[in-house]
C-alpha cells in the first residue's frame, strides 16, 4: 500500500510517499481503508522534530520509523475475531488521537487501529473529507470551552484565531452553548467567521482587539501573537483566558510558557490557563451529535491528494489555512 513516511526530521522535503505492507489485524483491530485524512499542526511539529520535546517521544537524532496523521475518515475493510463495535463495510471517522507518545498514521490507504480507539461510525450527512476533519480540532474547542472556560449562556467569548481550522469550530461551538461570541482574524476571513456565526468580527488588520475598550468573559487564544498583560486587557474582572497555541521556542519556550500563565494567574484576579486536549471517544460523540444535527459543520480550505502531502504540509506551516487542510485518498 501507498503511505507517507520520512526517516529525518526537516521541512516537507522530507516527505516521502512509499510502498509498505498493509498493517497487519490483530484480534482487537480494526482495518480501515483510509478516504480522507486531515492534517494537524502536530503533524509538522512531529516532522521537524521542534520543538525538542517531541524528540524525547518521537527520536532524538532521527524520527523512529511511522507516519503522520491523526484524523481520517473511512470505511472498515476487516475486523479481528474480538471485534464487535465494527464490521466490514462500516463507514468511520477518527484517529488513535495525536499525542507525544501515541502516534497514528492516518496518512496512509489503510490504518490498523484497536476496537476501543476514538473512533465512531461517521454521520451520514458528511462526507469523507468533511468528517476527517472533525476530530483534533473540533475536540480541542469543545474542551477548551467547556472544560478549561467553563462556557455559560449569555458568556462574551472572544476567539483569537477564528478563522483557523481549530478557530472554525471553536466559534461555531461556543454558539451553541449560548455565548456572544468575537472572532478576529485577517480581512479576507472576515465574511468567513461571520457566516460560521460570529457576532462580531474583528479584523487585526484594522484593529488592535486589545486596545478597544471591549472586555470579555472568555478568551481563546489560538495564535499567541499577545503578551499575557495585553490578553488580560481585553478580560472582565473574573475573565478566563484559554491559551492553546504554545509559545515559541526550540528549547524551554512551550515548557516557560505554561509556567508563565499559571504564575501570573495566581497573581491576577482573571483565570489564565494552558491547554493541551486529551481526544477521546466521549467528546467524539458529543461532537457527533452536533454534526449530525447541522448545529457545527467542518470548514475546509484545500483537499490535497496523498502524493501531494508536501504541498499540503508547506501550506499549514504558512499559518494562514481557512479552516482544515484534508488529503483525499
Amino acid at each position: 500500500m501507498k503511505a507517507i513516511r520520512y526517516h529525518a526530521y526537516g521541512s516537507p522535503t522530507v516527505l516521502r510517499l512509499e510502498d509498505i505492507d498493509r498493517p497487519v489485524v490483530n484480534d482487537d483491530d480494526v482495518l480501515i481503508r483510509v478516504r480522507a485524512a486531515a492534517l494537524n499542526p502536530l503533524d509538522w511539529h512531529h516532522m521537524r522534530g521542534t520543538p525538542y520535546l517531541v524528540r524525547m517521544s518521537a527520536g532524538l537524532s532521527r524520527p523512529r520509523p511511522h507516519g503522520l496523521g491523526g484524523d481520517m475518515a473511512g470505511r472498515v475493510e476487516a475486523v479481528g475475531r474480538n471485534v464487535t463495535r465494527f464490521r466490514p463495510g462500516d463507514e468511520v471517522f477518527g484517529g488513535r488521537g495525536q499525542s507525544l507518545v501515541e502516534r497514528s498514521a492516518a496518512l496512509a490507504e489503510y490504518l490498523s487501529i484497536p476496537q476501543d480507539a476514538m473512533v465512531l461510525k461517521k454521520p451520514g450527512n458528511l462526507t469523507f473529507e468533511q468528517a476527517a476533519a472533525v476530530p483534533v480540532a473540533a475536540i480541542s474547542a469543545l474542551q477548551a470551552l467547556r472544560d478549561k472556560a467553563r462556557v455559560r449562556p449569555g458568556h462574551r467569548v472572544l476567539v483569537n484565531g477564528a478563522a483557523g481550522g481549530m478557530g472554525t469550530f471553536t466559534v461555531q461551538i461556543a454558539k451553541t452553548m449560548g455565548a456572544e461570541v468575537t472572532g478576529v482574524c485577517s480581512t479576507g476571513n472576515v465574511e468567513l467567521v461571520r457566516s460560521i456565526g460570529a457576532d462580531h468580527v474583528v479584523d487585526y488588520t484594522k484593529e488592535d482587539f486589545t486596545r478597544d475598550g471591549r472586555r470579555y468573559d472568555v478568551l481563546i487564544d489560538l495564535v499567541a501573537n499577545r503578551s499575557p498583560k495585553e490578553s488580560r486587557r481585553v478580560l472582565a474582572r473574573t475573565g478566563v483566558l484559554v491559551g492553546c497555541a504554545p509559545a515559541k521556542g526550540l528549547w524551554t519556550g512551550p515548557v516557560f510558557g505554561v509556567i508563565k500563565l499559571l504564575v501570573l494567574s495566581r497573581m491576577v484576579s482573571q483565570t489564565m490557563v494552558p491547554f493541551l486536549a486529551r481526544e477521546n471517544q466521549d467528546d467524539l460523540a458529543v461532537l457527533y451529535d452536533l454534526l449530525e444535527a447541522g448545529k457545527i459543520a467542518p470548514v475546509i480550505d484545500r483537499t490535497y491528494a496523498l502524493s501531494e502531502v508536501p504541498e499540503a504540509m508547506d501550506y499549514l506551516e504558512t499559518g494562514h489555512a481557512r479552516g482544515k487542510v484534508v488529503i483525499t485518498l
